[in-house]
């Protein structure tokens, strides 16, 4: 899969020391976090096209997975293309032997509809099945499965990754939900990832014909789960990807305004790095 960017984003985040973890935006809503001994983690890493004329691609290939060198674990929040994509994470698999987490409808993706096994050299040992209420170990991260809420999938989870650093949580396409109230006590959520974006017509996957399309949350709603999860900061994701649903993300420094969560916006692009240590 060839990158309009070659390597250079790779090549920083192996470069990289960071001084608690490091967190690269790798646009739509993949991420790859690196902590200060190197353990390195993908969330949704997506590489694809879309699949035009029905979503068209409006950001960079920001890497060719084949040149991925260095990763300890590729996590998946739900099943669709976006966020399991044979050819954009099982090279990454194949190249460094990482362990692919995700919840049963993704592996499903992975085993039977790609063949991952089959097509890369990724063995049955590397598709590990996670669920609500588990906790997995990676190297210097403590991962937590949490529930989401995004009735366009059909079992999607979300990440609460803790860190000595602090603490980071990944929502993948989840809208509001009952849960988030509990998660935010539960948790002490430094930096938090959801999706934005607006309304659009986008063409039926069956029909062709265009329909109105809601996939990611509107302002309201990514403020009303930021504040039930108490986030420290909020990083708005997904804005950036389709045509058609795009969206600004600055906007929500109006909406955020009287509320005491989100204490403050991570507005970033494709490619940019944040770090937990400032949080």
């Amino acid at each position: 899969m060839e990158s309009d960017w070659d390597d250079w984003l790779l090549r920083d985040v192996e470069a990289a020391t960071p001084d608690g973890v490091a967190v690269w935006y790798l646009g739509c809503n993949g991420f790859v976090l690196k902590g200060t001994d190197g353990t390195t983690l993908f969330i949704d890493p997506y590489l694809g096209l879309g699949d035009p004329p029905r979503t068209v691609r409006m950001i960079p290939v920001p890497f060719d997975p084949e040149d991925v060198a260095e990763a300890d674990a590729v996590l998946a929040t739900h099943e669709h293309t976006d966020h399991v994509h044979g050819p954009s994470q099982a090279p990454i698999l194949e190249r460094t032997g990482a362990t692919f987490y995700a919840p049963d409808d993704s592996l499903s993706v992975a085993r039977e509809d790609e063949n991952w096994t089959g097509e890369w050299n990724v063995t049955e040992n590397q598709l590990t099945e996670v669920n609500e209420g588990e906790t997995v170990e990676i190297g210097e991260f403590t991962v937590h499965v949490e529930e989401a809420h995004d009735a366009d999938a059909t079992h999607p989870v979300s990440y609460v990754i803790e860190h000595d650093a602090g603490t980071f949580f990944h929502g993948g396409d989840t809208k509001p939900g009952e849960a988030f109230d509990r998660i935010g006590r539960e948790y002490d959520i430094d930096l938090g990832a959801l999706a934005f974006g607006t309304v659009g017509r986008i063409p039926d996957k069956e029909t062709r014909e265009p329909k109105r399309t809601r996939w990611y949350n509107d302002e309201n709603q990514i403020v009303e789960t930021a504040a039930a999860l108490e986030l420290e900061r909020l990083l708005p994701t997904h804005w950036d990807m389709w045509k058609g649903l795009t969206a600004d993300p600055k906007v929500l420094h109006h909406h955020t305004a009287s509320f005491e969560f989100p204490r403050r916006l991570e507005i970033v692009e494709i490619g940019d790095r944040v770090d937990l240590a400032d949080a």
